[in-house]
């Protein structure tokens, strides 16, 4: 495979203003009862500073992206709180966990419900109040039936009742206006009920009581004689299970409050600026924070001396500020996520801090925001509202044989086109044709097309096409190989599908027809309950080579497939009466379809039930590129969130010999044992590269997996590789004893300017220089990008093996699968045609490999822009 390693390709990170869990902690199972965990829907909610609201599942520590829903221009997303109800017992006897609603907030006057079944803003609703700068929500009364309130604090002073009754949410009142408009609101957290607890920005905090609007009391912590404005901001406020008042302030202390007479109990100096962000957990036996000096701090209770607390240890798992953090504990997971302007979540444990590595998750999306026009060589990338357009004249093995001088290198990639989609909404998905000539950008409101015209001098012509989408946006948008069929997905799980045409006027797109998915049996307690629908988003899309069959899959884990029929053809096995049975739609769909018999249509595959369910969500679903002979099926492959690779025969709605043969335990050690998750794969013959955002891995699906290279080759990774034996809380793996943090002081002797020698705490070091800290993608940090699969030349003269003999096992090892770390982080790779290699690359099992050229996107966090961040005295940049 030839790579062009483009780093060139932009992809602006968004800093991280605020994170939420769906639930801070899960009840625990009672003795003897069942576990009803299971079905309970915990999410992350991620917002960043450009609008885009991120929902991950944990995944007991796989941490997959689901939903990804893009803002708009000029938004933000800087408050998120869950509002999840009680959970109900049905008559059956099963549970209906309480359902979960999403809300924000972006530095407005207005409150924002989310739709998460359809992927899009649901309600609205503001006030004659300043701008939120904090929200909270209540919690659930004794009798779990009382409604609840969200309460929100605001830039001039007020504190400001939104209620969320019978699923609205409306403004109700103002509860508290401050005497001057200069204190404002900062920060909120209830203590009880009905008493909520308010971090203001003239060095109080207040508790007041939302029933009547009464102050309880006032905490004062005096006057920051360090600052210019005298004045303290209590960043962040949270409440201990019995009572007790936690608060971070801008002088970088961290303060314990007595709950019950509201009184200073504690004041610890941890960080050396402001303290911006809190956590703690559940049992209330832990306190994390996080502050603009980039430190994550940890503090205990002192062994024999209730209500004194003590700081464990501080990291630096950040390279910017820590601004916001959230605690999830249950189904084995402990964890704190804190986020800041450097883009990326960190992901720390909490019951076992010191014990285990952090993680740290990708700042890049799980979609693949990249897409080519491999016969005419361009790469496509989109961000926001801007879609940008390059071209790759010289094929990369002309680079590599220095055909190309380096001083012309430059010149073999250009910039053709920068298209931005008007509107006030991001774009959502993208795709080109193969030929270049037909370019698809959707937001939540509308699908753009435009077609592309490259003149004798490289300049690209660009005329919009009109799309009959009634007003409808799309998440996901995908062109078929022959160009002409446009399919995309609305309102989450409805998916479309219209056909291209071409006149004298160029393209035009006629008007969609919804294709019909089979109807899914939910159990009424799941549907009423948690997320609801929300499980049936499609998150993938893929169109046969010859254009003829298509399918989508959900993050539930079920795939839908469609045949294109002429005009005439009858599809083998179908069933009409059983089609329209299993449909949802109505009789209107019926005419629609008698009346489109003339021409062709997309109609479900016979077999199309007869696909089983996936064990857990797809993150890849695509079809083979190799051309299918007449009579045969095609190849469908899907890859999970738990690394499972099944190739699918959709035709026959079957598992194909090659996944019956090569279960899950034979695949290779190294791809198992990945963290990171598959983005997506590139063809080539009966070769799949398979890529993450971290690694790079070949698998050939010609030949089968030999089991015994797979566990020769993890004896030789023993020791090499910290294992995951499902004892771990949601982050990184576990630390050596000797790796172990345990809380204690270091002091090294330093000489003064007098010349005696006294003891000096020394700092603790940074996270990432730590041997052995965790990395975003696979299991240890390799010291080297590109790992060799046998362990290298020093670990086969320890083993005495010949290298003659080490090179013919290599060979035969590397004809069935390869991987390497060496490209890191990978927005995505996609294909390029080369018409100068015509050359086969080999031959596997009788099988030839036709050759491959491919665009691989690159962002290092390193070439990412942020904001400049604050150093205190003595500090500096390194």
């Amino acid at each position: 495979m030839d790579i062009h390693r483009c780093r060139f390709v932009p992809y602006p990170a968004s800093a991280i203003n605020a994170v939420a869990f769906s639930h801070a902690a899960l009840p625990p199972v009672p003795a003897g009862k069942r576990n009803l965990q299971k079905n309970i829907q915990v999410r992350l909610a991620v917002g960043r500073a450009n609008g885009d609201i991120e929902i991950w599942n944990p995944l007991n520590g796989s941490w997959h992206q689901e939903l990804l829903i893009p803002g708009g221009n000029d938004r933000s997303i800087d408050g998120l709180v869950w509002v999840t109800d009680t959970d109900e017992e049905m008559a059956d006897g099963k549970i209906i966990h309480g359902k979960s609603r999403l809300f924000s907030v972006g530095y407005t006057n207005t409150i924002t419900e989310w739709d998460l079944e359809k992927a899009r803003a649901k309600k609205h609703a503001s006030g004659q109040h300043g701008e939120i700068w904090c929200l909270g929500v209540q919690p659930p009364s004794s009798d779990l039936h009382g409604p609840r309130k969200l309460v929100a604090g605001t830039v001039d002073g007020n504190l400001v009742i939104y209620s969320i009754e019978d699923g609205d949410l409306k403004f109700q009142k103002s509860l508290i206006r401050a005497p001057s408009k200069k204190v404002k609101m900062v920060s909120i957290c209830f203590q009880s009920r009905n008493v909520v607890i308010v971090g203001c920005s003239n060095s109080t905090i207040c508790a007041y009581d939302i029933r009547n609007g009464s102050l309880l009391q006032q905490m004062t912590l005096g006057s920051d004689h360090s600052s210019a404005s005298k004045n303290i901001i209590v960043w962040s406020v949270k409440c201990l299970p019995n009572g007790d008042i936690v608060s971070g302030d801008s002088t970088g202390q961290v303060c314990i409050w007595d709950g019950k007479t509201y009184t200073q109990a504690q004041r610890i100096q941890s960080h050396t600026q402001d303290v911006l962000c809190l956590a703690v957990s559940a049992d209330g036996r832990k306190i994390v924070s996080g502050g603009m000096d980039r430190r994550t701090a940890l503090y205990e209770p002192v062994a024999g001396q209730p209500g004194r607390w003590s700081k464990a240890f501080h990291r630096r798992y950040h390279g910017h500020d820590v601004k916001t953090m959230a605690s999830f504990e249950g189904k084995g997971m402990s964890v704190v996520v804190s986020g800041g302007p450097d883009a990326s979540p960190v992901v720390m444990p909490l019951r076992a801090a010191g014990k285990e590595f952090h993680r740290t998750l990708p700042h890049l999306p799980q979609t693949v925001n990249a897409k080519s026009a491999s016969k005419a060589r361009f790469v496509v990338s989109w961000w926001d509202n801007e879609v940008r357009i390059w071209h790759l004249s010289s094929p990369s093995r002309d680079l590599l044989n220095g055909a190309v001088a380096t001083t012309e290198l430059r010149k073999t990639r250009k910039l053709i086109a920068q298209i931005y989609v008007k509107g006030d909404h991001n774009i959502t998905s993208a795709a080109i044709s193969e030929d270049g000539t037909f370019l698809v950008a959707s937001t939540a409101t509308d699908i753009k097309a435009f077609q592309l015209d490259i003149t004798d001098s490289q300049q690209l012509k660009i005329k919009k096409v009109e799309v009959a989408s009634a007003g409808h946006g799309a998440m996901k948008v995908e062109i078929s190989p022959d160009r002409r069929w446009l399919s995309w997905v609305e309102s989450g799980s409805n998916v479309m599908a219209a056909e291209i045409t071409v006149n004298e006027d160029g393209y035009a797109v006629s008007a969609p027809s919804k294709l019909r998915r089979l109807h899914r049996q939910i159990p009424k307690n799941i549907l009423l309950g948690g997320l609801g629908t929300y499980d049936r988003n499609v998150t993938q899309m893929a169109f046969s080579p010859d254009s003829k069959m298509f399918s989508v899959a959900d993050i539930a884990g079920w795939i839908d497939t469609w045949v294109l029929r002429v005009p005439g053809e009858e599809t083998n096995g179908t069933n009409k009466e059983a089609d329209d049975a299993s449909s949802s739609e109505s009789s209107d769909d019926e005419e629609e379809d008698q009346k489109d018999a003339t021409s062709e249509r997309w109609v479900r595959n016979p077999n199309a039930a007869l696909i089983p369910k996936l064990d857990s969500a797809p993150v890849v679903l695509s079809f083979s590129k190799t051309p299918r002979l007449e009579g045969e099926d095609y190849t469908l492959l899907a890859i999970t969130t738990l690394k499972q690779v099944l190739v699918f025969n959709p035709l026959r709605g079957a598992l194909a010999d090659w996944s019956r043969r090569n279960t899950y335990a034979k695949l290779p050690e190294q791809l198992r044992v990945t963290r990171d998750l598959v983005k997506g794969v590139v063809w080539q013959g009966p070769r799949v590269w398979i890529y993450g955002i971290s690694f790079l891995f070949m698998l050939d699906l010609s030949q089968d997996l030999d089991s015994q290279d797979a566990s020769a080759l993890s004896k030789q990774m023993a020791g090499l590789k910290r294992k995951r034996d499902g004892k771990e809380n949601g982050a990184g793996g576990k630390m050596d004893s000797q790796n172990a943090i345990a809380p204690h002081t270091i002091r090294a002797a330093v000489a003064g300017q007098d010349g005696a020698t006294g003891w000096v705490d020394v700092e603790m070091a940074d996270a990432d220089d730590q041997k052995g800290a965790a990395s975003s993608g696979v299991e240890d940090e390799d010291d080297d990008d590109d790992e060799d699969v046998d362990g290298g030349e020093l670990q086969r003269l320890r083993d005495g093996e010949s290298r003659e003999e080490q090179k013919k096992d290599t060979v035969k090892q590397k004809a069935k699968w390869w991987h390497t770390y060496q490209y890191r982080p990978i927005l995505g790779i996609v294909p390029l045609d080369s018409e100068t290699v015509e050359e086969s690359n080999g031959v596997s099992e009788g099988v030839p490999i036709p050759p491959l050229e491919v665009a691989l996107v690159e962002r290092p966090s390193w070439d990412c822009e942020v904001p400049p961040r604050y150093f205190s005295n003595g500090e500096r940049e390194r």
